[in-house]
Formats: C-alpha cells, sequence, structure tokens
C-alpha cells in the first residue's frame, strides 16, 4: 500500500511571488519529508525548489498525513501555467529560522561548497523547525549537510567530543560552523524495530562514552536534576531512541545534548521500546554502569529517572514552542502537557 498525502505549495521566485500550485499527491506521510515535495513540484513547474516552511495543515495529526501547505522557494522561474492566483505568504515572522526564509537552502549550500566538492545536484531531504537536511553526493559517497536553530546544542562540538572517546560511535565531522555541520554518511538504517542486539550494540558503547565524559560540565544542564544514585552527571544524547541510532553502530541527530544524569538517555530508550524489551535494556544498561561505578545502584536511578525524563521532556518540548514561528507550532502543540501527564501517572497512587 502506498502511504501518501497531499499537498500544495504557494511558490516564490528570483522575480517575487508566483502563486499556488493545485493539490498534489505525494509519496509520503511526514510532514517534514520534503523530498518527495521538491521532486513533484520540480515536475511539475521545470525547475528546482526547496520547501522552506510550513504554513498550515488540515485534517493531519501527529506530524503526518493530510493536505499541508508550505512556502516553497524556485530556483529559477517556474511554468508559470502551472499556478494560480494566491495570497503571498508574510515575509517575515517572528523566531523564523534563517533557513526558512528566501535564499537559506542556497547560503547553506554555498557553504558546504566551500568545504566539499559536489558531483551532482544536493537533495533536501528534511526540513522543519528543528532542523533542515540536505543530502549532498561526493566521490568519497553522500555527505550529509544539517542546519539547526540556536537553541539547539552545538552539533559539530558534541560529535567531535564523543569521537574523543569512541570515533566509531559518531558521524565523521567534516566541517561545522556555529548551527550547521557538514557529516559523513552513516551506512544502514535505523534500529526500527528495535532488538536486544541493538541494544547490546550501542548502550554499554554510550555508557563507556558517558564515564569518559563525566567531570567538568561542558555544556547548559538538564532543567530537571534528580539524585545521583552513585551515577555522575555527564553528557546526554537528549533523544536517545532507536530511530537514532545506526545499524552500524553509530548514534546521530546530537542537537538535543545537555550534560545531565544518565538515565536520562536509559528511559528514553524505554519510552521508544516495546515491554517485552524493557528488562534486557534494563539489564544491559545497568550491567554497563556497574562496570564502571561499582558502588551506583543504576536500577534505583532508573525508577526514578522514568519521571525525571518526561519532565525534561515537557521543558524541552515548550522551549520549542516558545522560539518557533506560529505556523511550525502544529508540530509540537500539547506535547509539554502530554509530558506532564505521563510523569504525573508515575507518581505512587495515593499522592494523586
Amino acid at each position: 500500500m502506498t502511504l501518501e498525502r497531499t499537498i500544495v505549495a504557494l511558490v516564490s521566485t528570483p522575480s517575487g511571488f508566483a502563486g499556488r500550485t493545485d493539490v498534489l499527491a505525494v509519496p509520503t506521510l511526514d510532514w517534514n519529508h520534503v523530498e518527495p515535495v521538491n521532486e513533484a513540484l520540480e515536475q511539475l513547474l521545470g525547475v528546482p525548489t526547496s520547501v522552506l516552511r510550513l504554513i498550515s495543515v488540515e485534517n493531519g495529526g501527529m506530524m503526518q498525513g493530510g493536505l499541508v501547505t508550505y512556502h516553497v522557494e524556485a530556483h529559477g522561474e517556474p511554468d508559470r501555467t502551472k499556478l494560480h492566483p494566491a495570497e503571498e505568504p508574510e515575509a517575515d515572522a517572528p523566531f523564523r529560522a534563517p533557513y526558512a526564509r528566501m535564499g537559506g537552502p542556497a547560503e547553506l549550500l554555498a557553504w558546504a561548497d566551500t568545504e566539499i566538492e559536489r558531483t551532482g545536484p544536493a537533495v533536501q531531504v528534511r526540513t522543519w523547525n528543528l532542523s533542515t537536511v540536505h543530502r549532498l553526493p561526493t566521490a568519497r559517497g553522500p555527505v550529509w549537510l544539517k542546519a539547526i536553530p540556536e537553541f539547539f546544542a552545538d552539533e559539530g562540538a558534541v560529535i567531535k567530543m564523543v569521537a574523543a572517546h569512541d570515533p566509531t560511535l559518531v558521524p565523521e565531522v567534516i566541517a561545522a560552523a556555529p548551527h550547521r555541520v557538514l557529516l559523513a554518511d552513516a551506512p544502514g538504517d535505523k534500529c526500527w524495530p528495535i532488538t536486544p542486539e541493538h541494544v547490546e550494540l550501542i548502550v554499554p558503547r554510550w555508557v563507556a562514552v558517558q564515564n569518559a565524559l563525566a567531570g567538568d560540565p561542558q555544556l547548559p544542564p538538564s532543567a530537571v536534576p534528580m539524585p545521583s544514585f552513585g551515577l555522575p552527571d555527564t553528557l546526554t544524547h537528549g533523544d536517545f531512541h532507536p530511530g537514532n541510532w545506526r545499524r552500524n553502530g553509530e548514534i546521530i541527530d546530537w542537537s538535543d545534548a545537555v550534560w545531565g544524569h544518565p538515565a536520562l538517555d536509559a528511559c528514553r530508550v524505554l519510552e521508544y521500546s516495546p515491554p517485552e524489551l524493557h528488562d534486557h535494556i534494563r539489564k544491559v544498561w545497568s550491567e554497563a554502569w556497574l562496570t564502571h561505578r561499582p558502588d551506583s545502584e543504576p536500577l534505583e536511578a532508573l525508577d526514578v529517572g522514568r519521571r525525571a525524563s518526561h519532565l525534561h521532556n515537557a521543558v524541552k518540548y515548550q522551549e520549542f514552542l516558545d522560539n518557533i514561528e506560529v505556523s511550525e507550532r502544529i508540530y509540537h502543540e500539547g506535547d509539554p502537557q502530554d509530558e506532564l501527564r505521563a510523569a504525573r501517572e508515575l507518581l505512587p497512587r495515593d499522592r494523586h
């Protein structure tokens, strides 16, 4: 069965706003997955395009489906016979990401071209309020260009921190600048569905790096401190789930990183894993920490960490909402409240 949704594009061009497309079907459900969107628009308009931002969604939910309207930049003069009159999108708005503005994608690619030599056109794979990602063909294979908003961690610096202790755990950083990074390809699919083997491949190595990095904070702290249980505050990935693990053993997407208790990462894995794997995850994680900190109490830390993780997520999602433009808040509306409810459900029943 083909999974698809519908889109409308409001198209801006080098000579000004050109109009809107008809409703088009694209073979993807995810709102931020824009590679198929650009493919459909180039076929329709005869010129390459970049999606700048989401404007509205009708009848969709959970970041998927429905009719999605985007603001799109055409790189060249499109076939205007395929466009209809429409109201031009607002030229600017508070908290709009630089890459969501006219000329933003081109500026990112111009920077990347000072660092690598492309062998073909760039492909915009994803874009939304938390990042934009391009795939760049090179003679050495795909290179990934990622840009993020200012409220995130410096991803290039964080990856280098991890690589200093285990370079096999992260992609190679080819080049980095504030809020942008060029990464070598991380071969292999995401670790969906998660298996015991994935846990054994990733978790002990990450624990070893966290233990090695423990000490003076190198990033802002988590907003939700918790008792140590003999474990150190250290670098936490911040979104440590199997979708950010690769089958080659690498971990990607480090922009949520903060300094905090390592149980926050372990609990994130548990949130994204089926119940039948929870005991195995707890066992692998706790045994890994006991290897480095024999006097610690990792299982007790996990029990408290479950609530702390939801509270940490609630603060993080609220930070997203506070720092992104209004039209893109649909991605995260309700998330802080969901996390707070989840934390409340973990309280002892007699305290409700």
